[in-house]
């Protein structure tokens, strides 16, 4: 008698196929999740920055921009000299004054800068961006201020446009009444006078915050809607359609009032 198959055992080739079916079934929905979730990623769009973003950009720009200015930039000293206008027997005080205010203007003039251009070391033209002459309308005295990257060569400067403004000047005393004389001597400063990089950098971050600040006050507010986000008028004809008339509400009152 011949062994008969049992239909309930599985074909182990169909169990294979089975098999790899499903695992190409899983990893088809694999990707496609693996897409979805690309096309996810894809379409989160990254929030707008806030409006006042140009405040703190434009402080760190000036701090930058003012740290860099005081480190790259090389120090610079400056030396003062003082002369004083001081009058004769037979001139006033007052006169002594006003000769101050005038011997301080010509203190950058060519011809003092020609006598001060042999002891000071450098040329006229230099000289007369490296020096200023400063008065105050209360005193007869004349600070003469030399500025240069070299301390010693800022107090040469300023020395030797005193010493050439009281040379000149004197020249004239017989006939002015009034004559400079030395009051003191510029000597090398120890530190520059420039500003370091802190405090540039300080400076820079004020100035950037105001320039971010005034953009923000000057910029316009209102912005355009895109078409698609303006909002549409509703109808409102319909309601005031199922409303009565004016005059059918009034008439209606009168009937009620006869009646």
């Amino acid at each position: 008698m011949a062994d008969t198959a049992d239909p309930k055992q599985a074909d182990p080739k169909k169990a294979d196929q089975k098999a790899d079916q499903r695992k190409a079934e899983r990893k088809s929905e694999r990707k496609s999740e693996q897409r979805r979730t690309d096309r996810r990623r894809r379409k989160v769009r990254l929030l707008p920055p806030p409006a006042w973003w140009p405040l703190p950009a434009a402080a760190l720009l000036g701090l930058a921009a003012g740290g860099a200015y005081g480190v790259l930039k090389a120090p610079e000293y400056a030396a003062t000299s003082y002369v004083v206008a001081v009058p004769d027997d037979t001139t006033e005080p007052a006169t002594a004054l006003g000769f101050a205010q005038a011997y301080a203007r010509i203190a950058t003039s060519s011809s003092t800068l020609g006598y001060a251009q042999p002891r000071a070391g450098i040329s006229a033209r230099r000289l007369r961006t490296q020096v200023r002459a400063e008065t105050s309308p209360e005193s007869p005295m004349i600070a003469i201020t030399g500025t240069s990257k070299s301390a010693t060569e800022a107090a040469d400067i300023a020395n030797a446009v005193a010493d050439a403004l009281s040379l000149s000047s004197n020249q004239a005393a017989k006939n002015t009444g009034v004559q400079l004389l030395l009051f003191n001597q510029a000597v090398a400063p120890s530190e520059p006078a420039s500003p370091s990089a802190a405090i540039s950098g300080a400076v820079g971050l004020c100035a950037g915050g105001l320039l971010g600040g005034l953009w923000l006050l000057a910029r316009p507010t209102a912005r355009t809607r895109r078409p698609e986000e303006r909002p549409v008028a509703e109808p409102v004809v319909e309601e005031y359609a199922s409303l009565p008339a004016q005059g059918d509400h009034t008439e209606t009152k009168e009937k009620e009032s006869v009646r």
